[in-house]
């Protein structure tokens, strides 16, 4: 089982093991690992990113500051620190169905597209909704229009697919715990598709509105080989709101 439609989003780090996966076996069963196996590759050597993937630790655990970089630190600015007391867990936007922007993932499948020249991702989770990479070498807009996911454009590093967003709107929150951001977010994704079912995420969040310095976090997503993305429509049965109560903070 692999769905998570009524769960609260505050628990969801909790159950990222007993929902996502079965236990496992014993040690007396359990086979010795062997090598794992290499991300494939398209007919000109490059890796193939496209495949089904699911949150597996930060994105789930709802909280940037336990995926930091290693030596890393968030600096807030006093406006953040102030926005992020005032807010409550109910008014998590995530919680109400809209898009998460950029950097958080909703805790369900997603699924890279390449259809050249542009890359896809595609949601299950909150509203069906997506991101187009723009992997033809054009510079952002000038002046963007502010949207959720932002102005997307990609470029290959080697094997690492690298994804420079900028024009967001200030309306999404980075987490559950309520970490906020401006209109002068800039982001930088780089994925590494490490083996056949891990892939490696690293995002620099620059936003001088709302932190001292650029910080960077990490976090891993792997693959579901033999599964699809299904309709999810959130708004449809959204139980979550009138659960939450509290300071949208750890304490």
């Amino acid at each position: 089982m692999r769905r998570l439609a009524v769960v609260p989003f505050a628990i969801l780090g909790l159950l990222s093991v007993s929902v996502f996966g079965q236990a496992p076996p014993t040690a007396a069963k359990q086979a010795a690992p062997g090598p794992p196996k290499p991300a494939p590759r398209h007919a000109d050597g490059r890796i193939d990113f496209t495949g089904l993937w699911r949150p597996a630790d930060i994105f789930l655990i709802e909280d940037i500051a336990l995926g930091l970089k290693t030596g890393d630190t968030i600096s807030p600015t006093a406006w953040t620190r102030d926005v992020m007391a005032k807010h409550l867990s109910k008014d998590d936007p995530e919680a109400s169905c809209l898009p998460t922007g950029v950097p958080r993932h909703a805790p369900y499948p997603w699924k890279f597209v390449e259809s050249p020249p542009y890359i896809y991702m595609l949601f299950e989770g909150n509203i069906h909704s997506y991101r187009q990479i723009f992997m033809d070498g054009r510079a952002h807009p000038a002046d963007p229009n502010p949207t959720w996911y932002g102005h997307s454009t990609g470029r290959w590093d080697k094997d690492t697919l690298v994804i420079d967003t900028f024009g967001f709107n200030d309306r999404f929150w980075f987490d559950f715990v309520g970490h906020p951001h401006t209109e002068r977010l800039h982001t930088v994704e780089r994925y590494r598709r490490t083996s056949f079912g891990t892939l490696v995420e690293d995002v620099t969040i620059d936003d001088p509105g709302a932190y001292t310095r650029p910080f960077t976090i990490t976090g891993t997503h792997v693959l579901l080989p033999k599964d699809e993305l299904m309709e999810y429509v959130c708004n449809e049965n959204e139980k979550d709101t009138k659960h939450l109560s509290g300071p949208a903070r750890r304490p």
